[in-house]
């Protein structure tokens, strides 16, 4: 008979780790007597980060004292204490290969159902001092796993544990573990996971990913940025750099100049996707060669493409190809690359975008166009004024091209009314001018431009009905940062790494403007990128959850830790690799 051995709480509190601090309930501790447990947690207890841990589906953590005796073996470390594995029950009995999804138990006056294994979490590591841990509690096949309070009640120490329903399916804990992290998966056990009612939402959301041949769109139980950065299965067009042609400039306003990019020696093009980006290297100057992303501005031709540069008067890049690059210049130009894409399907079609951020919406017209693409679309577009409205023309003939088309251009600056431009209004769009347009509530909204601009208006289209996972958006800074339980601080501006100037090949980060040399006295690339203050994704930090999953633009790394499953082609996960040649990176 299974039983429970100890109970354990504790209530979030701030810890010093690696310079920063970070918010966490993982030190639990044995309390004595009998303890009631409740829909969210057991009294007392807390959780530091519920984005992660906590929450009706996540109540209870479980752990076992069979787990507790392998890593005591394991680690050479005697006397572990109930509690550091951040468990709430420690059991005798209950292993992660018998313990099905589904199950439901009876301990004390309480009922509880298993509703996912433990998610992946550096702060394990912390606790017990070991940074390799998460990765361990799954290569193992020790993970522990969560409850839901099906029944409210008074637990203690001592108390037996009843199995009083097996779940459908009979999919172990670490068989539901595996299947998500682990390679050489078994599409028969996938497929029971998902006929599984009591699985975890998060879970479920990332088998479903699994069961379309997707790498999941995130760790679960984390929140969903993530999505937006996954790059298309796929191989890119050709590896690292390669140089093209500058065909032609082209000025499109005071600010904004479009380049046509050809190869030197006449061949085809790869095929862009509508909305992907160019990452192209300069050398502005003789400092190592600076690397910048542009959007595609339109559909590809054969032998050309086109990005469009807005001249940012501080921007040294910028500046470069505005003022210094002309027709018949070579630049060194990365294959497209982005996640940011038209999708095909039948759901009507809303293009959002201001200033420069127009450049990756307008690719998008420019294939539905040639398409005669028969959705609805709606195109809204902010602008300085006319003068500064880069591409208006060629975004209005594209729109006559579509059968349902809608065009509503808005001017921050005073607009004269002019009668052959009825869509062109003063001001911005708002929540109710966005109603107002009739906007269905079951399109893709595709948005690009400054950070502010694309909350409010994702904000205003959510109100209106929008599902979040249909509004897509796109920046061309670093992406926000995924750092679970670290406790804010004040932005910094990325600059070059504290301490002596490393003696290795160069890592330029490249949504950061950052190039710097490697030096062995970081343990990771992510190691590197946080010297910077790049903004930076993650969870586990040992390769398990692939949250810190990065393009790879340019180079070659290698793992101080192998992961348990190797990202992608074309990818690195930056918390467990170092450069073996020059790198660049989208961070």
């Amino acid at each position: 008979m299974a039983r429970l051995l100890s109970v354990n709480v504790g209530a979030p509190k701030d810890v010093s780790w690696q310079g920063r601090t970070v918010h966490t309930g993982a030190w639990k501790f044995p309390v004595c007597g009998a303890r009631m447990v409740r829909r969210l947690n057991v009294d007392g207890d807390g959780q530091g980060d519920l984005a992660g841990h906590g929450g009706e589906i996540r109540a209870v953590l479980v752990y076992q004292l069979q787990s507790y005796r392998h890593w005591e073996k394991q680690l050479g470390r005697n006397g572990l204490t109930f509690g550091i594995f951040g468990e709430n029950f420690t059991v005798d009995g209950l292993p992660d290969d018998e313990v099905c999804i589904g199950d439901r138990y009876r301990i004390g006056e309480a009922e509880f159902e298993v509703t996912q294994p433990r998610v992946t979490c550096y702060r394990v590591g912390m606790r017990l001092g070991e940074p390799a841990m998460a990765s361990l509690l799954v290569a193992h096949h020790r993970p522990g796993f969560y409850l839901r309070v099906i029944s409210e009640g008074h637990v203690q120490a001592g108390d037996e544990i009843v199995l009083t329903r097996k779940g459908p399916e009979e999919l172990s804990v670490a068989d539901t573990d595996a299947l998500l992290y682990l390679p050489d998966r078994d599409p028969a056990k996938l497929r029971k996971a998902l006929n599984i009612p009591a699985l975890s939402p998060g879970w479920r959301q990332s088998f479903i990913d699994l069961a379309d041949a997707q790498q999941p769109a995130q760790e679960p139980g984390w929140p969903g940025e993530r999505a937006g950065t996954q790059q298309p299965r796929g191989e890119p067009g050709w590896p690292g750099f390669k140089a093209m042609r500058v065909a032609r400039i082209v000025p499109e306003t005071p600010a904004v100049a479009s380049i046509y990019l050809s190869t030197t020696d006449g061949t085809a093009l790869p095929e862009a996707r509508p909305g992907q980006y160019l990452s192209v290297r300069l050398a502005v100057d003789d400092a190592a060669p600076a690397v910048r992303s542009y959007s595609l501005s339109s559909t590809p031709a054969a032998d050309t493409y086109r990005i469009s540069v807005k001249h940012e008067p501080h921007g040294k890049v910028s500046s470069y190809i505005h003022a210094t690059l002309h027709p018949g210049d070579l630049v060194d130009i990365a294959a497209p690359r982005g996640a940011f894409v038209l999708e095909a399907g039948p759901r009507p079609i809303v293009l959002i975008s201001a200033g420069i951020g127009a450049t990756p919406v307008l690719a998008m017209l420019h294939q539905l166009a040639a398409t005669r693409d028969p959705r609805p679309v709606c195109w809204i577009h902010v602008a300085h004024d006319r003068a500064h409205h880069a591409f208006a023309d060629e975004a209005h003939a594209l729109l006559t091209q579509l059968p349902q088309a809608h065009e509503h251009v808005y001017y921050t600056a005073e607009a004269t009314p002019h009668p052959d431009e009825p869509y062109v209004t003063h001001g911005r769009p708002t929540a109710p001018s966005l109603t107002a347009m009739g906007i269905p509530t079951d399109a893709d909204a595709y948005l690009c431009g400054p950070s502010a601009f694309m909350d409010g208006i994702g904000s205003s289209l959510r109100e209106h009905g929008l599902a979040p996972e249909r509004i897509h958006t796109e920046q061309f800074s670093a992406l926000p940062a995924i750092n679970p339980g670290v406790t804010p601080t004040v932005a910094v501006r990325p600059h070059q790494p504290p301490g002596p100037t490393g003696t290795g090949p160069l890592i330029t980060f490249a949504r950061s403007g950052i190039t710097t040399p490697w030096s062995s006295a970081h343990a990771s690339l992510l190691d590197l990128a946080e010297a910077c203050d790049v903004p930076t994704r993650w969870s586990c930090r040992t390769g398990v959850c692939h949250t810190c999953i990065t393009h790879l633009v340019a180079g070659d790394i290698t793992y101080t830790t192998p992961p348990l499953e190797l990202p992608e082609e074309g990818t690195a996960l930056v918390c467990c690799s170092r450069p073996t040649t020059e790198v660049v990176l989208d961070l």
